[in-house]
């Protein structure tokens, strides 16, 4: 019997997630025999619902969201000895792993994805003992995000996040940082470093163009001095995709990253407070299959 899961998070877009739900299920019903709702209440239950499918060797997991739903259903699958293919319809502010899938952000046309069952090996993330599937950020810039509130997401969306990344950046002073790679050191003072999977951080589709979701590297973006005369020119660099370029930032390649710093700092798991530094990275290559638009 083939089985599906569609996990929901019922206050996702503004508690419209439950609307999308008879569509989602009617879809998954067109492709399996069985198919099981399970809608999250707390913390953990993305994660929980997840492994259940995976020992019960479901066919399908999809998840309906914001990056917090997505993150944990990844959580449940990743590195389980049986992993089903997985869909996202993403109902959040940013939703930067749908934006490098290129699964539309409208979760009617994302629900239709699922008819193509085009799927695709992407990689993943792991930190410590957690999994991730976008960027892990260190700096107060990045710690800045934790005081952006729903009504700035609401109004601004991903550019209220830059906003208090700014403001942050005005307050703040470099820090020492140590990440070893996969060919070599680099020891150095920096505003903020961005470890990213793919080509899309904080909604900005052209941060690392070159990023690929299954090239088995993260793709490192130091900022060692974030002046005013230097974020005139770095937002530029930004927007047409070559940041790297930029005489400020250095770019790093690598399978793994073992970050240190003499300072007090924690780590951003795609937007949520992680732990303290050290820390290592890995990237787990064609860790999992999204389904993602078929070819037209």
């Amino acid at each position: 019997m083939t089985k599906a899961m569609l996990i929901i998070n019922p206050s996702s877009g503004k508690e419209k997630a439950p609307r999308y739900k008879p569509h989602a299920a009617e879809i998954l019903n067109r492709f399996h025999e069985k198919v099981v709702v399970r809608e999250t209440l707390r913390e953990g239950d993305a994660v929980r619902f997840a492994k259940e499918a995976c020992l019960n060797r479901y066919d399908t997991v999809v998840s309906m969201g914001g990056d917090g739903t997505i993150n944990e259903s990844i959580n449940g699958l990743a590195e389980q000895e049986y992993r089903p293919k997985f869909g996202l319809i993403p109902m959040g502010t940013v939703n930067d792993f749908a934006r490098a899938l290129n699964i539309p952000l409208n979760p009617e046309e994302a629900i239709n994805v699922l008819m193509s069952q085009t799927v695709q090996s992407v990689d993943i993330g792991k930190i410590n003992n957690r999994y991730f599937m976008n960027v892990l950020a260190v700096g107060a810039i990045a710690e800045a995000t934790y005081n952006v509130t729903p009504e700035q997401k609401t109004m601004l969306g991903p550019f209220a996040y830059f906003i208090e990344g700014l403001k942050a950046f005005i307050k703040k002073t470099p820090f020492q940082l140590t990440i070893e790679h996969d060919t070599g050191k680099w020891t150095g003072h920096a505003y903020l470093m961005l470890t990213a999977l793919t080509n899309s951080i904080g909604g900005f589709e052209t941060f690392a163009p070159q990023a690929r979701v299954n090239d088995g590297k993260f793709h490192v973006f130091i900022l060692k001095d974030f002046s005013f005369p230097h974020i005139l020119k770095i937002i530029p660099s930004l927007l047409k995709g070559e940041l790297k370029e930029h005489d400020q930032v250095e770019y790093i390649r690598s399978s793994h990253v073992e970050v240190s710093s003499s300072e007090e700092l924690a780590v951003n798991i795609d937007g949520d407070e992680g732990d303290r530094l050290p820390f290592h990275a890995s990237v787990l290559p064609s860790h999992l299959n999204i389904f993602v638009p078929g070819a037209e």
